[in-house]
């Protein structure tokens, strides 16, 4: 299986690219021990750690995401939801991400070993907190990960690493987490401020980050352990280094400013096309309902322009407009475009897709999903299309994208710059939500629900807004100069006030609705972290069949237990040097062997066993949709 020789790999790896040895002529140091690292360079080890931390690479984005959106019903495939609604195929990149700088904390680890320099141990701590944040990433969804033993064939010898399992993982994680914030508090450790790409040299804001993690730890806990998860959080909260609460704090940045040769995916988190998923109506609705500017940053406007409108009225074929386009369209005396009703642009150029399945096959919707053949404009002698619908924009996830501005004959107006990417990993809104939701559940937090909750909403908005800046993506600060009616999508002064005043978004009410509007801000949060966007959809069973604020759909061919709760494991084969500690950790989650193949026992091939089987962390959380507050 992929994952296993991945694993081995990992195991026997060596750090080639980096280590930073010198030329010389003399031939004594030929007669060096070969496993000795003592040329090496622990700040370019922690820097390439850092250019290989990339959870939501190009493969999550193309692969995962398609199943996390529409089991989260926080998107809709551009072809409608399908017969593919409960099923699995293969995945990107997830489940192994953490060896990616796990190698490296071990290589220093080596290095400090053989040299005894303890002023390196702020690089060995930061690559372990980076490992920390890709192992929870990774366990997500495959539960049980080789981790206390892998990487260690140069240390240990060790070919074939044990399973850890998801409990004993967190415990070691919380430990190594303690420990790095104990070495970043040390005043003789070395620091590089050029070298360290994310923080910049400061080891303050390195410990917030490794306190601020462990409530990633414990929110996952809840459902398994609520009084470890609550004690974590009061230790964070009480944790004398502080944790992530301004924006200067975050764990985002850009990994370059520049490409070179072979180093394009790390400027611009890639150079391939992603799968295009479709804002959902819900979604649309609740974001537009609240007066919700990120709409702007993490969705698309539509290709229906004032310009376009009009292009259609002259070419009769007004009636081809999608009724949802229509009701916020005013019209002259004579039929020509005058103004946008409803909210006004740019509001009113964001459209979600419905909830349906097989929808494009519905003549009840062929508005929404037969936009290749309805939607079409003339074009000197061909023709151009036009999107209704708002798609998951895609410069707010790499940064080589080509954008064209709807326009209507023979006009042409491209911005086919490549920006590079700026991406958000750990931030002061996850981590005020997240405080929001435990004290609610019962912290001995300082400050009450409301501030987390309110604090967490309003650095989400200006850091999808930074982000927003920070990438170009289309429409920020500018209009193109092609349609009078257009307006920019940058944050404008007032709106996060009249956004916090709406009710979809003013904590209020009961615990359990404070507790919902809590889980539907984390949820718009993380659309850019799908991953961890599946995962408080599944541990907290929002959104919800009853709600009124942004209901899940109940589909009458799919029921709450069909729809998968984890990703396939491969089938493990009897030539892999893991095979038997890969059949020992499937049998100690309990998963169960659905018959034999070739090459042995088949684990969980099939939906069914993902609708059913749930990973530890899992066991005993909500049912899709149904939360239990």
């Amino acid at each position: 299986m992929k994952f296993n020789k991945i694993l081995l790999a990992a195991a026997m790896t060596s750090v080639l690219a980096i280590s930073a040895t010198s030329c010389s002529d003399d031939y004594a140091e030929l007669n060096q021990n070969p496993a000795n690292v003592s040329k090496a360079d622990p700040k370019g080890l922690m820097t390439q750690a850092i250019l290989n931390f990339q959870p939501n690479d190009y493969l999550i984005w193309y692969y995962n995401n398609k199943y996390y959106s529409r089991w989260t019903q926080m998107g809709v495939p551009t072809n409608s939801y399908d017969s593919e609604f409960t099923t699995v195929a293969e995945t990107g990149g997830q489940g192994s991400q953490y060896i990616s700088t796990l190698k490296y904390r071990n290589e220093i680890r080596l290095y400090i070993q053989n040299t005894g320099d303890e002023s390196q141990r702020g690089y060995e701590a930061a690559c372990t907190a980076l490992t920390v944040y890709l192992g929870i990433f990774d366990s997500d969804i495959y539960g049980a990960l080789p981790y206390t033993e892998a990487c260690r064939y140069k240390t240990d010898g060790i070919l074939t690493p044990k399973y850890d399992m998801v409990d004993e993982l967190y415990d070691t994680w919380l430990t190594e987490l303690d420990e790095c914030i104990a070495i970043f508090q040390r005043s003789d450790i070395e620091n590089s401020v050029t070298q360290d790409i994310a923080y910049a040299g400061d080891w303050k804001k390195w410990a917030k980050f490794a306190n601020s993690l462990k409530l990633k730890i414990a929110v996952r806990l809840l459902a398994q352990n609520k009084d470890k998860a609550i004690s974590i959080a009061n230790a964070v909260a009480s944790s004398s280094v502080g944790y992530i609460d301004s924006m200067e704090d975050d764990l985002r940045f850009c990994k370059a400013t520049e490409a070179k040769s072979g180093s394009e995916d790390y400027v611009y988190g890639t150079g391939n096309g992603l799968t295009n998923m479709g804002l959902s109506a819900n979604v649309c609705d609740f974001l537009l309902k609240s007066l919700d500017p990120r709409v702007r940053f993490i969705y698309t406007k539509n290709a229906f322009n004032s310009k376009v409108v009009q292009g259609f009225i002259d070419n009769k074929k007004w009636d081809k407009v999608p009724d949802c386009i229509k009701a916020n369209v005013v019209l002259d005396d004579q039929g020509n475009f005058k103004e946008w009703g409803g909210l006004g642009e740019p509001w009113v150029r964001y459209y979600g897709l419905p909830i349906i399945i097989n929808g494009r096959n519905n003549p009840d919707y062929t508005q929404y999903f037969s936009y290749g053949t309805d939607y079409n404009l003339p074009a000197g002698d061909s023709e151009k299309g036009y999107y209704p619908f708002s798609l998951q924009q895609e410069e707010m996830k790499r940064g080589k994208v080509d954008f064209t501005v709807p326009t209507v004959g023979i006009n042409v107006i491209q911005d086919t710059d490549n920006n590079p990417l700026y991406t958000m990993y750990l931030t002061a809104a996850e981590v005020n939500l997240y405080l929001a939701e435990l004290k609610l559940l019962g912290a001995n937090l300082p400050q009450s629900a409301e501030y987390y909750y309110n604090r967490g909403v309003r650095f989400s908005v200006e850091t999808y807004d930074a982000l927003a800046a920070a990438n170009k993506i289309p429409y920020y600060g500018t209009t193109y100069d092609y349609d009078k009616n257009e307006v920019s999508i940058e944050l404008k002064k007032g709106e996060l006030d009249a956004m916090m005043a709406t009710d979809n978004v003013k904590l209020t009410g009961t615990k359990a609705e404070q507790l919902e509007k809590v889980y539907l801000q984390e949820l718009i949060h993380f659309s850019l972290q799908i991953d961890d966007q599946f995962v408080t959809a599944r541990r907290s069973g929002y959104p919800s069949y009853t709600s009124t604020l942004l209901p899940m759909v109940r589909f009458a061919e799919v029921v709450p237990e069909a729809i998968p709760r984890r990703f396939e494991f491969g089938k493990p084969s009897k030539t892999e040097k893991m095979y038997e500690n890969t059949l020992e950790a499937y049998e100690k989650q309990g998963f169960k062997t659905l018959g034999s193949g070739n090459s042995g026992p088949v684990y969980n091939m099939t939906g069914t066993a993902l609708n059913t089987e749930r990973l530890w962390q899992d066991i005993g959380a909500p049912q899709w949709g149904t939360p239990k507050n």
